[in-house]
């Protein structure tokens, strides 16, 4: 039987390995802790189960190091982790990056999910808001009539601004049917139309304690409410979705009773500001009908005849001077243009310029003749220069280290000593002159 290929054992559980890591990435998991073991490396391996299944899992040190619960046996967790094969053995598990109590996280994850999602659909737009009113003088509260947080509102309310009318809208403020309820009274509050501003609002508590004010169908009411709303949920440290989707978010209660209260003391500095400033607007409309009446006085006497005639000639005057001065200056300026072209005629004289144009033609000789000197001098050093490499290179100059040129009948040189015949005789040339040799030997 012919196989395409043959796997080893270890190379079909890298290849299965391979396959899980990069088709699976990191996956969210939920499941009850088994076969827990710590040992001294600082690593954590058990076994995750619900009632069907279950997988064996490891979790690192440096993974581990940042888990803020005590893993223990039987605990449900939520993990993020990485599909792998223990190749040694081929086991299947996870690698966990993270591990959080699986209720909180669960809730923690559905909060994260919702938040996503609606900021996305834009319903945390800050475009969106509507500004509080510039004068509260009726306020809608949505929450428990009987919590603390109605007792805040109330009493911040009576002791800034006690004028303020306040209408409660009572739901839950925690249960299954707190979203339910608070949903109502919102619909309520916005078909009465009688309040001016809306405070949603509750005490602090738990992530779950708080998961009413997390509801999609309530945050939808409250983006579409025509009336400003205000979110007091919790503490300043928690934060719902209504808190995002209302038009403006107070940190407290309290906080939020303060954002639609005037606090009387500053009312008091108010009318006393603007009484203030009455004075002074009566002050300076008197004083400006004063002026008034003076200028109306100074503007009937300058409508005088006699005070009409008066100008008139002074006009009369005045143009005649304006008139004389514009003759003048427009002479003047005649006379400064005809001396201005007598100028630029004598300028363009050809005499004027024959002179510059002589200096100019001795000047370019004199850079003539330097550029002559100049080239014949380098051409110089060149031929001197051409002659000491000529003679470094001559033969003289060999000969007349003691060197020597053998040459036949007919001058040619001998290189060797195969070109003579026995009792050939042969030309010698030395640095100092000439003398006939006869080959001895074969």
């Amino acid at each position: 039987m012919q196989q395409s290929h043959i796997f080893t054992v270890h190379g079909l559980n890298s290849e299965v390995r391979q396959v899980l890591e990069q088709g699976f990435g990191s996956v969210w998991l939920v499941g009850e802790i088994s076969n827990f073991a710590a040992p001294g490396s600082g690593h954590w391996y058990f076994t995750l189960k619900d009632e069907r299944a279950q997988i064996k899992a490891a979790m690192f040190r440096n993974a581990n190091q940042r888990v803020r619960i005590q893993p223990q046996q039987g605990m449900q967790v939520l993990v993020r982790a990485k599909l792998t094969v223990y190749e040694p053995r081929g086991d299947y598990q996870l690698i966990i990056e993270h591990m959080e109590d699986a209720g909180a996280g669960l809730l923690q994850q559905q909060y994260e999910q919702l938040k996503t999602k609606l900021q996305a659909a834009g319903l945390f737009d800050p475009q969106t808001k509507q500004a509080l009113p510039p004068r509260i003088n009726k306020v809608g509260v949505i929450t428990s009539p009987t919590g603390a947080a109605v007792r805040d509102i109330l009493a911040v309310m009576k002791r800034r601004d006690p004028a303020v009318e306040v209408i409660i809208y009572p739901a839950s403020v925690q249960g299954q049917s707190a979203p339910q309820e608070l949903l109502q009274m919102l619909q309520r509050a916005i078909a009465r139309n009688e309040v001016d501003v809306l405070i949603v609002s509750r005490g602090g508590g738990s992530l779950e304690d708080l998961w009413c004010f997390n509801n999609e169908q309530l945050a939808h009411a409250l983006f579409a409410c025509p009336i400003p709303t205000i979110a007091a949920i919790g503490h300043e440290v928690d934060f719902t979705i209504a808190d995002f989707v209302a038009d403006v978010r107070a940190a407290t209660p309290s906080a939020a009773a303060e954002l639609v209260t005037r606090d009387q003391r500053e009312t008091m500095q108010v009318i006393t500001h603007l009484e203030h400033r009455l004075a002074r607007v009566w002050q300076a409309q008197m004083t400006s009908w004063q002026h008034q009446q003076r200028y109306l006085q100074q503007r009937l006497q300058q409508q005088h005849p006699q005070r009409q005639l008066q100008q008139n000639s002074q006009r009369l005057d005045e143009l005649s001077n304006r008139a004389q001065s514009a003759l003048l200056r427009q002479s003047k300026l005649h006379q400064q243009h005809q001396q201005q072209l007598q100028q630029r005629l004598l300028a363009a004289h050809p005499k004027r310029l024959l002179a510059p144009a002589q200096l100019q033609l001795q000047q370019l000789q004199q850079r003539q003749q330097t550029a002559m000197r100049s080239v014949l001098k380098q051409a110089h050093l060149r031929l001197q220069s051409t002659i000491q490499t000529l003679q470094v290179v001559s033969p003289l100059e060999t000969i007349a280290r003691g060197y020597a040129v053998l040459q036949n009948d007919q001058g040619q040189v001998i290189r060797d000593p195969a070109e003579l015949a026995p009792q050939q005789v042969f030309n010698v040339r030395v640095a100092k002159g000439e003398f006939k040799a006869t080959k001895v030997g074969d």
